[in-house]
């Protein structure tokens, strides 16, 4: 069972940090700082959508 533990806790902590960029990109200006953010997105989770508008 600790295993299955480990592997909750990873998906929980990568939920709540997508959650916080996902905040940092709504709030970011300037394209240069929705493209860094953007970056730690797609490093936390690769297939996670990005929408670089």
């Amino acid at each position: 069972m600790r295993e299955r533990d480990q592997e909750i806790k990873r998906r929980r902590h990568r939920k709540a940090k997508l959650a916080k960029l996902r905040g940092q990109f709504a709030a970011a200006t300037t394209a240069a700082e929705k493209q860094e953010i953007a970056a730690k997105i797609h490093r936390v989770s690769i297939y996670a959508p990005v929408e670089l508008v």
